[in-house]
């Protein structure tokens, strides 16, 4: 097994759909690029994060979560929708970091909120966030509304065929690489698939 696929829930709701969210696409990720998945919740290292001015200010464990986030193969990262943008501790966690800490990361983006309406907020809140960090964010974002789920459990089949899309979109940075001689066949131009 090679490293890790990350997943940041940023709610601080318990249970919390957000997390349902994020361990779904992680785990989908870490099965289907042969990574150990592991998922950090907002909640759980917000005590040291609001007082915080840098890193090194935050607590043992928050520093630890910070940390598993930079070293991670790939990252989920998700928030609920609060009046129409992602939760202030999320934003505050990412402020915390680097500018040029995730330069390059793969990094799938989600979002969980009551309705419909709140959909575009992968496309206007966090998808410019991670490009100030030049994060690869991967094209297909995933939103999930109170209709996609039951019983606390992911239900919708549109949602989960959206979500294996964008699963399938890590495969450029996560796949192992094709040595260069070995692209083509019978020497042909065509990509050996």
């Amino acid at each position: 097994m090679g490293g890790k696929i990350v997943g940041l829930s940023g709610s601080l709701s318990r249970p919390s759909r957000t997390r349902v969210l994020v361990e779904a696409a992680v785990q989908r990720a870490a099965e289907r690029y042969s990574r150990e998945p592991l998922v950090i919740e907002l909640s759980a290292i917000a005590g040291s994060l609001g007082s915080a001015a840098r890193v090194s200010d935050l607590d043992a464990t928050a520093q630890a979560a910070v940390a598993e986030l930079l070293d991670a193969d790939a990252l989920v990262l998700a928030s609920p929708v609060y009046k129409g943008s992602y939760g202030g501790l999320f934003k505050h966690l990412l402020d915390l970091l680097d500018p040029l800490a995730l330069v390059g990361k793969p990094v799938l983006l989600g979002a969980t909120g009551g309705g419909a309406r709140h959909a575009l907020v992968i496309e206007h809140q966090l998808r410019p966030l991670l490009g100030f960090f030049e994060a690869q964010t991967l094209a297909t974002g995933v939103y999930a509304s109170d209709a996609d789920f039951r019983d606390g459990a992911l239900v919708s089949e549109a949602l989960l065929e959206r979500l294996d899309r964008a699963v399938d979109q890590f495969a450029p940075f996560l796949d192992p690489v094709v040595p260069r001689a070995a692209r083509y066949s019978n020497g042909t131009h065509a990509l050996a698939v």
